[in-house]
């Protein structure tokens, strides 16, 4: 009889994920694999249902046969609390990561098992499918996944399997996050990528595949995509500043266009007209690349793709480039473990 495969905890940071939430768990839950699994999720102070779906979601499978839910408490809000609370409170070899709006394939956890396995790295991941409900949701999914909206990411727009600098999400070997003392938690954004660069840092491999996939679902509304990307493009400069060398061409690019757009505005309002060709070559770029990005979609959806590409290019640079120094001061002196290995007696 084949030995089983390693047991598997599934940490969940939640906060305000009425919507998503249920839906998220199921997919969880009919994974196509044969191991042991529980799903810890960690409640922030949600403002709608989450609460009470994830009381829902702990009663209903208290009888299932192979896999747990559980809730342990986020007070703080933030996602690397509660990544940090949720990998304290499990407890199984093999951890997954899983937001609240995430979708797993059905062989997700089964092939990130085997990769683990067989690549000997310490976290695996795969692509980020942006997939909408509407018009502006998948505007922003095609933007999210097309080259001239993210660059060369992988995990954004596939490619062939290897090594990475960062994966989305992540399937780690527990004893990497506890060797590395679990997540920084001033990183209120790029945690994953700060986390991934301290396990590679000391060795530890992180590798891609695109045989992973998780769905996902854009931000809503023009407001929440800039927030969202001004945050990255802020965290970002925070990594860069307090990793040094960690920074690539591909992440200076939104700042320096946000530049160059700012002061051929100011030329051409100010000296002369020409200044205004940056600007405008902008403009024709992004028109031109959201025809490919947008095959398929409605003609409604196709309008608003130069909407989103600009909302993620401009939010994420005027990010970085206003980022203040104070954040990388708190982050160093935040630098204690946050994850205690666990001691056997």
């Amino acid at each position: 009889m084949p030995a089983l495969p390693p047991a598997v905890s599934v940490i969940m940071p939640v906060l305000d994920e009425e919507r998503h939430l249920r839906n998220s768990v199921r997919h969880i839950l009919e994974q196509e694999y044969e191991g042991e699994m529980e799903v810890v999720i960690a409640l922030g102070p949600s403002t709608d249902r989450t609460d009470e779906i994830a009381a829902e979601l702990v009663r209903e499978t208290a009888s299932h046969p192979r896999a747990t839910v559980r809730t342990v408490p986020n007070p703080t809000g933030r996602t690397p609390a509660a990544l940090n609370a949720a990998i304290k409170a499990s407890r199984h070899p093999v951890v997954v990561r899983v937001d609240g709006h995430g979708m797993l394939s059905p062989d997700y956890i089964a092939t990130a098992v085997r990769l683990l396995a067989e690549t000997g790295a310490q976290n695996v991941g795969g692509i980020m499918h942006a997939e909408g409900e509407n018009d502006w949701e998948n505007a922003v999914a095609a933007a999210m996944t097309s080259k001239i909206g993210v660059g060369n990411a992988a995990f954004h727009t596939g490619g062939e399997a290897g090594p990475a600098e960062t994966v989305y999400l992540g399937v780690f070997r527990r004893e990497a996050l506890e060797q590395q003392g679990g997540y920084n938690e001033e990183f209120i954004r790029a945690q994953d990528w700060e986390l991934n660069f301290r396990i590679r840092e000391a060795g530890g491999g992180i590798w891609f595949s695109p045989e992973l996939r998780v769905q996902y679902r854009p931000r809503p509304s023009v407001r929440a995509l800039a927030k969202q990307y001004k945050d990255y493009g802020r965290w970002r400069r925070v990594v860069a500043r307090y990793h040094s060398g960690s920074i690539n061409l591909r992440y200076l690019a939104p700042p320096t266009a946000v530049c160059a757009i700012a002061a051929g505005i100011i030329v051409g309002a100010v000296l002369t007209p020409w200044g205004l060709i940056v600007p405008a070559g902008y403009l024709a770029a992004i028109a031109a690349g959201s025809v490919p990005a947008g095959k398929g979609l409605p003609l409604k959806a196709r309008l608003q793709i130069p909407v989103a590409l600009a909302t993620m290019h401009m939010s994420w640079g005027y990010g970085f480039l206003t980022s203040p120094r104070s954040l990388a001061k708190k982050v160093i002196a935040s630098r204690r473990p946050a994850v205690r290995p666990t001691v056997e007696a």
